[in-house]
């Protein structure tokens, strides 16, 4: 099948992909941090692709401090397109197969329909523009990629909303949380398992795709959730985005429909709160692991 190389495997899915590539003992997987593994520098990856001869590269590197993005737009193009477009001219030199890492940011999120990869983008933060820019440098270089839009990424592994609540949930009885944001919380590990699959799989139905788990929620009732199912004796409550101004405007409703990766790929797609239960039981395994118990 040939080697694949993880572009950001220091962050969060890169994590993820490691933990899931080992679960499912995946051969000839190359993990790359941001220093090995620059996808600014062309010379740097000419070497590593002339030296691996990748079958299939997987993009997780991206600047996503999505507030931030707003001050420093240049830099967040830079790695958000510039470096995309240095990895599909490898990959087209290579006939390597790119897997790239995309967000439900592109949207503007004025809708009440679960969004399809047909409909209309239109950012409304930078950090969802250069996004955007990253998948639209692609096609131009080459036909052989996959782009996966996904959203509210969490996981056991790096910084996140669930890992935030529960350190917060921890020191106080209080939390008030926006409800008027609707999307879907998806475990990163669960999107590792559909970057694998698509590799092993080899298929060639390349394309644009939605993943997500499944289900609609607020961040609300995800931080609800996430309290439940932690036992952790925390009142929420429910505040509007107004009451909670941020310097980047989020979309308001960024439900991925994902009929088309589960009809074109075979992908199954498990419920959020599920995935979320499975979440919890590995952070509460670690921590039994840590203390020796």
């Amino acid at each position: 099948m040939g080697n694949t190389l993880i572009f950001g495997a220091a962050g969060q899915l890169g994590q993820c992909l490691a933990a899931v590539a080992q679960q499912r003992n995946t051969p000839d997987v190359i993990f790359l941090s941001e220093v090995e593994g620059n996808i600014l520098d062309p010379d740097g990856l000419a070497r590593l692709f002339a030296e691996h001869r990748p079958a299939y590269v997987v993009n997780c590197a991206a600047y996503t401090a999505v507030d931030k993005a707003e001050d420093e737009v240049e830099l967040a193009r830079r790695i958000n397109r510039d470096g995309v477009e240095n990895l599909a001219r490898r990959c087209a030199e290579h006939g390597s197969v790119l897997i790239q890492i995309s967000t439900d940011f592109v949207f503007a999120g004025t809708g009440n329909a679960p969004l399809l990869e047909t409909d209309a983008t239109a950012p409304i933060s930078a950090y969802g523009l250069t996004k955007l820019e990253g998948e639209q440098v692609i096609a131009p270089l080459t036909n052989r990629y996959f782009i996966l839009r996904t959203s509210w990424l969490y996981s056991e592994f790096a910084g996140n909303f669930l890992k935030t609540m529960r350190k917060l949930g921890a020191e106080r009885e209080e939390l008030r949380i926006i409800w008027d944001q609707l999307g879907t919380p998806t475990y990163a590990v669960d999107l590792a398992g559909c970057i694998l699959q698509i590799i092993e799989s080899q298929t060639q139905k390349f394309g644009l795709y939605h993943y997500s788990n499944e289900g609609v929620t607020s961040w609300y009732d995800f931080a609800t959730a996430i309290f439940e199912l932690s036992n952790m004796p925390v009142r929420t409550i429910p505040i509007r985005t107004a009451e909670y101004p941020t310097k980047t405007q989020r979309p308001a409703y960024s439900v991925l429909d994902k009929t088309k990766i589960k009809s074109h790929l075979g992908v199954a797609i498990p419920h959020w709160r599920e995935s979320l239960k499975v979440c919890l039981g590995q952070l509460a395994n670690s921590s039994v692991q840590h203390l020796g118990l």
